[in-house]
C-alpha cells in the first residue's frame, strides 16, 4: 500500500513538471505572410512573450535606416526598432495548448490588443487579437 501511495504522490508531483517543460508554444513562429519571425518564450512568472527576431525586409527601402515603431502613441517609443520589438506579452499556461491573459502589439497600427494564443491539432499557432468579445486570429507556423 505504502508504494502505490509512493507512487501516485510521484505521479502527482511530476505532472506539472512534465506541463512546464512540453514545448507548448515556445519556439520560432512564421508570420502568415511569411515576413517576420517571433520567437515565443519564457518572461518570468510562468508567463511567455514573443519579439520579433527576424524580418524579411529589415530597413526602410528609401533611407536603408532600420524600420523603427514610428507608429506607437508613444513618441518616445517611435525610435525602437521593429526587429528585437517584443510584441506579445503575459500569457498564462491553460490546458489543451492554450495561452492566455496576455497581449499583442501591432507596430503597423501602434495599437495593442487582448490576446490569446491556441496550438491547433496541425502544429500550427492561432494567435487571437481581440476587442471586447470580437476577435481576429492568424495561423502562425513554426519556423525552420
Amino acid at each position: 500500500m505504502k508504494l502505490h501511495r509512493l507512487a501516485l504522490a510521484t505521479a502527482l508531483l511530476a505532472s506539472p513538471a512534465l506541463a512546464a517543460s512540453a514545448p507548448g508554444v515556445q519556439g520560432d513562429w512564421m508570420t502568415p505572410s511569411g515576413s517576420g519571425k517571433v520567437r515565443i518564450a519564457g518572461c518570468g512568472g510562468g508567463k511567455v512573450c514573443g519579439t520579433i527576431v527576424w524580418l524579411k525586409a529589415p530597413n526602410d527601402r528609401e533611407t536603408g535606416k532600420p524600420l523603427v515603431d514610428e507608429n506607437n502613441p508613444e513618441a518616445a517609443l517611435r525610435t525602437r526598432p521593429i526587429q528585437g520589438l517584443q510584441i506579445l506579452r503575459g500569457f498564462s499556461a491553460g490546458s489543451n495548448g492554450k495561452w492566455s491573459g496576455g497581449s499583442i502589439y501591432d507596430p503597423q497600427s501602434g495599437r495593442t490588443y487582448d490576446s490569446k494564443l491556441s496550438l491547433n491539432p496541425d502544429g500550427t499557432l492561432k494567435v487571437e487579437g481581440c476587442i471586447a468579445i470580437i476577435c481576429q486570429a492568424q495561423t502562425w507556423k513554426p519556423a525552420a
